[in-house]
């Protein structure tokens, strides 16, 4: 018997009055001990069964990051049900969409605001029978489960059997979630994952990793995806302290106050880290620049030595406790002082941002999986790790590389297939190998490189493979960039639409006294145009020349999961940008954009 659930609520038990979660409400912490949360879990399950929720019913929940999100998964999951989470931004027909799909019963909102979206969805889903509400502050109307009406006080005889009977019925590949993708192409689809595919997520953190109750963890991915979600039961599992940000605006100046130890989170907020602190120091006087590239040698010197295990001398002792109290140390108190380790994933860091990080004392080890994986299938470690790759399979998979050069791989943690979809579970498997999608290839120490999507790769006029990814995420470090669109699918060239980070480059134009009134006006400005034309150039040293973006455009309009532009986690979907800029990527082709550069 393998039922995540009850796992988590027996490990909950073991860990009695030690902090499980922290969360801000209304500008104050609140806090809930293990044991409090086992008896929240206990009580939820409980009020599942009252309502009718059976073995294998469907129940989604909607809701951003707060601490009953887990209460209500563990307490689904504990009593043989299936969690649908879905994303708090979703639109109703979204919403709908999933929930008619998953044949859901009970759509379980997070606030009032996700409960207007969930009732819309009602009206549209023939199975869904109630919407309930996470928060405890919802005021009742009549049509809605409240928090009070999920959680009995007394936990009823028969009730307390038929909970005790399901779980020792639980087999380990009952399903535990169905999690539907966001895809960057097509229909969502419901990926199906059992209590067995996460257990062997957690014994592979226990054998790379030293989690535990000296522990503090910040939870600001969102928790319907299945990196964030599987992550946080094994800090529940250890016994550490988990931070639920409801916001992930607010991550870097909740970092300072939270101070994790450990964390996982997508490349972005370190690319965002790393940009601005480049940014002042490019700013800072010669003086300043020179202390902190002498700091970061210093550094690199230290902590390479201390991961190969090498004894540093006295005048290296010397040398980096100076460094580190005049630079090392402050940067490190930007993301919440000194770590345990962190975690990236769910796209492509490039390893100058690892290196830097390293520096500094801060080692981020990079990972790489699927929802279909749940998810990990690789990861670095603090035992093992190379920058530039996405670590070594973790225990029991098993990872091959086609002639295509397609990565496809086979595992106890490997999805059964898409829920309702024979078909295009038949056509993701081969020989009983599930094929990813990516390519990539296993270097001669077994560690893995991840090159791009399949789908995604653009293949210029010449005949060249480019992988946009790898573009994007090199230029789009940038401190002046928030979103970068690489194109030029059977073009001569290489083209970019790129959103800038306005807050920063108002900075920028205030300072060198440019008149503009709106974002509309500085992207047209020349000085503005020269400004990116350079940066770009200049991140694009290092690829090669048919890699290089050539001409780019800038927009004033961030690209939005409501508009279809981006996937919930972020990803660009490119044939939607493709076709919604398709007179802006004309113009370019035609001569009528921003050159970085000669196009030959």
């Amino acid at each position: 018997m393998r039922n995540l659930g009850l796992e988590i609520l027996t490990a909950a038990r073991g860990h009695g009055d030690t902090i499980a979660l922290r969360h801000q409400q209304d500008g104050q912490w609140r806090q809930f001990t293990y044991r409090e949360m086992a008896d929240a879990i206990e009580r939820f399950a409980a009020g599942l069964v009252a309502q009718g929720i059976q073995p294998g019913d469907r129940v989604a929940i909607f809701s951003p990051n707060r601490p009953e999100w887990l209460i209500a998964d563990y307490a689904i999951m504990s009593i043989r049900a299936i969690t649908v989470p879905i994303y708090a931004t979703c639109t109703v027909d979204q919403v709908a969409q999933i929930v008619d799909d998953a044949r859901t019963r009970l759509l379980l909102a997070g606030t009032a605001a996700e409960y207007n979206t969930a009732c819309g969805a009602l009206a549209q889903c023939d199975d869904l029978e109630k919407v309930g509400v996470l928060d405890d502050r919802f005021q009742a109307d009549g049509r809605a489960l409240t928090w009070s009406d999920l959680m009995p006080e007394v936990i009823p005889a028969d009730i307390a059997g038929e909970i005790a009977t399901r779980r020792e019925s639980t087999a380990g590949d009952d399903l535990a979630t169905l999690i539907y993708t966001s895809g960057t192409t097509g229909k969502p689809k419901g990926v199906q994952l059992s209590h067995n595919n996460f257990v062997n997520q957690h014994s592979t953190l226990e054998d790379r990793f030293d989690v535990g109750a000296k522990d503090t963890s910040l939870c600001f991915l969102p928790l319907s995806h299945v990196y964030e979600r599987s992550w946080s039961s094994y800090v529940h599992f250890c016994g550490a302290v988990n931070t639920i940000l409801s916001d992930p605006k607010l991550v870097i100046a909740t970092l300072s106050e939270v101070r994790p130890t450990v964390m996982v989170s997508a490349p972005r907020l370190y690319e965002k880290i790393y940009a601005a602190i480049l940014a002042k120091v490019e700013n800072a006087p010669p003086l300043r620049r020179k202390l902190f590239n002498w700091a970061l040698g210093v550094g690199d010197g230290w902590w390479t030595g201390h991961y190969a295990g090498v004894l540093p001398s006295f005048g290296r002792k010397l040398q980096y406790r100076l460094a580190d109290k005049l630079v090392l140390g402050k940067i490190r108190n930007l993301v919440g002082g000194p770590k345990n380790f962190l975690s990236s994933g769910g796209a492509p860091l490039d390893q100058s941002i690892e290196k830097f990080f390293l520096k500094v004392g801060l080692l981020v080890c990079q990972g790489y999986g699927l929802t279909e994986t749940a998810p990990m299938l690789t990861c670095n470690s603090p035992g093992d790790f190379k920058f530039g790759t996405v670590g070594k399979p973790i225990d029991d998979v098993e990872i091959r590389v086609v002639d295509t050069g397609e990565i496809q791989v086979r595992g106890p943690n490997v999805t059964s297939g898409y829920f309702g979809m024979p078909e295009v579970t038949a056509e993701s498997f081969t020989e009983g190998w599930f094929r990813t999608g990516d390519v990539g290839h296993l270097d001669a120490e077994g560690f893995l490189v991840i090159t791009d999507r399949i789908k995604d790769l653009i293949i210029t006029a010449g005949g060249k493979n480019v992988a946009p990814q790898r573009i994007e995420t090199l230029v789009g470090q940038d401190h002046y960039i928030d979103q970068l669109a690489v194109v030029g699918d059977k073009q001569k060239f290489i083209s970019a639409i790129v959103v800038p980070a306005f807050e920063n480059l108002r900075e920028f134009a205030t300072q060198r006294k440019l008149p503009f009134r709106t974002d509309e006006d500085l992207i047209k400005m020349p000085e503005v145009v020269e400004f990116y034309t350079q940066r770009i150039r200049e991140a694009s040293q290092n690829l090669a020349s048919f890699e290089r973006i050539k001409r780019f455009t800038l927009v004033a309009r961030q690209f939005s999961q409501q508009a279809g532009e981006i996937t919930p986690t972020l990803k660009v979907r490119r044939k939607v940008i493709s076709e919604k800029y398709r007179r802006i990527i004309e113009r370019m082709y035609n001569g009528e954009a921003s050159e970085t550069g000669p196009t030959d």
